[in-house]
């Protein structure tokens, strides 16, 4: 296992475009430069020993020289020992909806958006407890099983998007299904999921699923997100706005948040509905439950003992730099007959 201490640094790698462009640069210049004095047959006569190769290898030993030396910046760190620790806390499971209708703008940025923040926020208030995320749409899937990385559920959580399902519509019974899957400790007695939407398209038997993982001893809490008077679905090219999804009349679509269904969920599986188009509200609201709820002890192991690796990157990054001074860019005499880069045959 190993993680990267100052990430920022890969930015740096923008230089190396940079170089290349400016190798590039002088490489024509020199050229011109030299058609202004002498034809090319002439300069190869006066300069015989001026070899391109030997240039561009010691560009190359520049570039790999000071990639190995970002990485060195960046720092990657292995785990070196992997240890069992015991934690605190619950199970709490998101499942966001990522129909298209939770592109609307009636929430800014949108009703998608908004649910991520909500997610997010409220995992990061979270402590030692854990996370599982859920999308669905027209189907469910699992996009992150159940964990302590908190770090990676706001990751997989931010690539979330319609694309991602197969299918459009609003299957919250797989929803429902799936998570009871997600819950794989039995002795863990505070269970809880969060279905975020805006309730729109819902299916039949919703209730009576609900009630089912009620008696399994899993709460359930909705929040809705998107205003009662809606909005139109955005469609985008590249980023672009191109129009607005229609009907099959050829009008606009305008889509609603349907709060009931979210509301009759969360009272048949002991939990709460919440109104989600404020970020604080229900992210305090969930924090405040998972506080008082009792805690309960399990293992998790986790690689402990990171140790720095900066010091191999740049000790490959010293010896490229080396290949890179010790180089000229004249032909070694003893290899002109060897031939080594093939330069007559490339000349011919």
């Amino acid at each position: 296992m190993y993680k990267l201490e100052e990430p920022i640094y890969f930015y740096l790698f923008a230089i190396l475009p940079l170089v290349v462009l400016l190798f590039v640069g002088v490489l024509w210049w020199k050229k011109r430069t030299q058609k202004k004095f002498a034809s090319l047959e002439l300069f190869e006569k006066i300069a015989p020993n001026y070899s391109f190769f030997k240039a561009t290898l010691k560009l190359i030993f520049l570039l790999l020289g000071l990639s190995f030396l970002i990485i060195a910046l960046v720092n990657p760190k292995m785990g070196i020992k992997l240890k069992t620790v015991k934690r605190e806390g619950v199970d709490i499971v998101f499942a966001l909806d990522v129909s298209k209708s939770m592109l609307a703008e009636d929430i800014a940025p949108n009703r998608l958006e908004k649910s991520k923040q909500i997610i997010s926020k409220t995992i990061e208030k979270l402590g030692s407890d854990r996370v599982g995320v859920i999308v669905y749409a027209g189907n469910a899937y699992p996009l992150l099983p159940i964990t302590t990385d908190h770090a990676s559920a706001n990751m997989f959580l931010q690539n979330a998007n319609p694309d991602m399902v197969s299918s459009q519509g609003t299957a919250i019974n797989e929803a429902l299904d799936l998570a009871k899957t997600y819950y794989n400790n039995d002795e863990q007695t505070n269970k809880f999921l969060v279905i975020i939407s805006d309730g729109e398209d819902h299916e039949k038997n919703t209730i009576s699923i609900a009630e089912d993982l009620a008696n399994e001893g899993i709460k359930v809490y909705t929040v809705g997100v998107g205003t009662e008077k809606g909005g139109p679905i955005p469609l985008r090219n590249s980023g672009t706005l191109i129009g607005y999804k229609k009907d099959r009349k050829g009008e606009v679509v305008i889509t609603q948040r349907q709060p009931d269904v979210l509301k009759q969920i969360a009272e048949k599986a002991d939990g709460v509905y919440v109104d989600g188009n404020r970020t604080k509200k229900p992210v305090d609201t969930l924090i405040d439950v998972v506080s008082n709820a009792q805690k309960h002890e399990f293992e998790t192991k986790q690689f402990s003992d990171y140790k720095d690796q900066f010091q191999w990157f740049v000790g490959i990054a010293l010896l490229f730099l080396v290949f890179d001074m010790s180089f000229l860019e004249k032909k070694t005499k003893w290899l002109q007959k060897v031939d080594l880069f093939k330069e007559k045959e490339f000349k011919k």
